[in-house]
């Protein structure tokens, strides 16, 4: 029998993609929204700084924790079916939060947001793999929904900053609701149903271990990074390390898993996660550098620095679909080593920052940063969605997903712990002469608190403490930015031996084959109800 060729995707799957690109950039919005109406949202509800953390970071920490498992729950129940179920929360838990009266009632609104965006993720991900059966056409489809995390990223301090110079604090949350009635009305129009027939009873001890697993080990990290090196955490830390170990050492032995470890067996699955690790981890390191570097050296606003994203974003979109075309023409070994390449340059342009390079030389950097690794990035994710078998594309979908999270999560720590470790030193050795006792440990914590403290003293020791701080801390940002350039090389070196044996360059396109005298047909997705 001659090969078929899958069918092409049509205008329904097309405008489908676009429909679930919204919960993606709506995901990413909600993790800056609460940031901005920070001090509002202080004014009105009075929460302690433990409460105000708790809100800030619970949902980040449930969607990490969901993620294996919500994605393994839409194969069972259905994938659509799921998506649908957790706008429905999604834009309830908003309304909940834009409303919050109390602390405790924002942080149990934070907590449900953050398990209704972890269905999200998943959902929207693996549809896209039931949706667009030809590889070339997944592939585009994947880095158009990758993009539009990048999207909200930068749509959201913008759109937040604009809504709450008119209204209260709980207002940037409301976005999300006319999204989720959106998709509620069109997702049964435009997306396919697929589950997997044989995806059997969810294993509950293994969901509880995944969660034991993500959720200590995250808190830890985020923790070790803020604070430094403290018992809690690092015992946390330990205590979830411990658990994802029980976790692959169950998952082994079941018939029917809630994350397929042979999986990683596939080189192209492997090394992709790790590519995409790693990649993500560096650039919100970064960013989470480069943001500080905006608001508090260069003294703008959350929106101003949103704004001042667009030229950085827009060229890394643009390189992420051309990177993703050429790929589909010379393979995506190749691409990946050029933009972790391209991305090191830009991670050396970043190297000559100081504390006076203004605003130009910053957005250079970013720009040719995000140009290398917005491809990687990109492709990462279609490589770890494609090297999966269909029925379990729900599960590859959400480690993509949890690769994202924790990834940005070890990047803050990493990259935001090794410059903070260069500030301080850097600091110490350049403090000007009245900046002693509290004043001086404050400085040394942060480039916040340095500036905190310099507004606080006379005109010129103010004036010196606030150069020595910025100079500091451009320094940590040069320490990490070689750091992170040592990084890259070493994955491009690592993808030009493993990945390019398990992605060999396409082969030259065949002669569909359609139905026709010899009776064969398109093959389609296996769907059900």
């Amino acid at each position: 029998m001659n090969a078929v060729t899958p069918a092409k995707a049509g205008r329904r799957e097309w405008i489908g993609l676009v429909v679930l690109c919204l919960p993606a950039l709506l995901t990413t919005m909600d993790l800056t929204l609460l940031f901005m109406a920070v001090p509002k949202l202080t004014a009105d509800l009075n929460p302690s700084s433990s409460q105000l953390l708790w809100a800030s970071d619970i949902y980040g920490f449930l969607i990490a924790g969901f993620l294996i498992t919500m994605g393994t729950v839409g194969e069972r129940i259905g994938r659509r079916r799921l998506l649908m179920i957790g706008a429905v929360f999604f834009g309830v838990a908003s309304v909940l939060t834009a409303y919050a009266d109390s602390p405790e009632m924002l942080i149990a609104a934070r907590a449900l947001l953050g398990v209704a965006a972890a269905t999200l993720a998943p959902s929207t991900l693996s549809l896209l793999r039931t949706m667009f059966q030809d590889e070339k056409e997944g592939t585009t489809a994947v880095t158009i929904w990758t993009t539009s995390f990048m999207v909200g990223g930068v749509v959201g301090p913008i759109a937040g900053g604009l809504l709450l110079d008119h209204f209260w604090w709980g207002a940037p949350f409301l976005l999300a609701v006319p999204v989720m009635i959106l998709l509620l009305v069109a997702g049964p129009m435009l997306l396919p149903e697929y589950k997997d027939p044989a995806g059997g009873r969810l294993d509950l001890v293994s969901v509880g271990m995944s969660l034991a697993a993500i959720l200590p080990a995250v808190y830890g990290i985020k923790e070790l990074a803020r604070e430094g090196f403290e018992t809690l955490p690092a015992v946390s830390l330990v205590i979830g390390l411990a658990f994802g170990v029980a976790f692959v050492l169950r998952q082994r032995g079941l018939s029917v898993p809630l994350l397929d470890i042979s999986l990683f067996a596939r080189a192209a699955f492997s090394v992709s996660v790790g590519t995409l690790l790693l990649t993500t981890g560096l650039m919100m390191g970064i960013q989470y550098l480069l943001a500080t570097y905006l608001q508090v050296v260069l003294g703008m606003s959350p929106a101003e620095a949103g704004l001042w994203q667009l030229p950085v974003i827009i060229p890394g979109m643009v390189a992420a679909v051309v990177g993703t075309g050429i790929s589909q023409k010379i393979g995506t070994p190749p691409v990946l080593i050029a933009g972790l390449l391209v991305g090191s340059v830009g991670f050396g342009v970043l190297t000559q920052v100081d504390g006076n390079s203004g605003t130009a030389l910053v957005i250079v950097s970013s720009a040719i940063m995000f140009i290398g690794l917005a491809p990687v990035m990109a492709l990462g994710i279609g490589t770890i969605v494609q090297a999966a078998p269909v029925e379990r594309a729900g599960a590859a979908s959400a480690l993509a997903s949890t690769t994202n999270e924790m990834g940005g999560a070890v990047g803050i720590a990493l990259v935001g712990s090794l410059a903070t470790a260069v500030y301080g030193s850097t600091l110490d050795d350049n403090l000007p002469d009245g900046v002693t006792g509290q004043a001086q440990e404050a400085a040394r914590n942060s480039v916040s608190e340095a500036a905190a403290v310099a507004g606080e003293l006379p005109g010129r020791v103010g004036g010196e403490l606030s150069t020595a701080a910025h100079d500091a801390f451009a320094h940590g940002m040069e320490v990490a930015s070689f750091v992170s350039i040592g990084v890259l090389l070493a994955m491009a070196a690592l993808v030009a031996v493993l990945l390019r044996k398990a992605l060999p360059a396409p082969a030259a396109p065949a002669e569909p084959q359609v139905a026709g005298a010899a009776g064969e047909s398109v093959p389609t997705p296996a769907q059900s109800a």
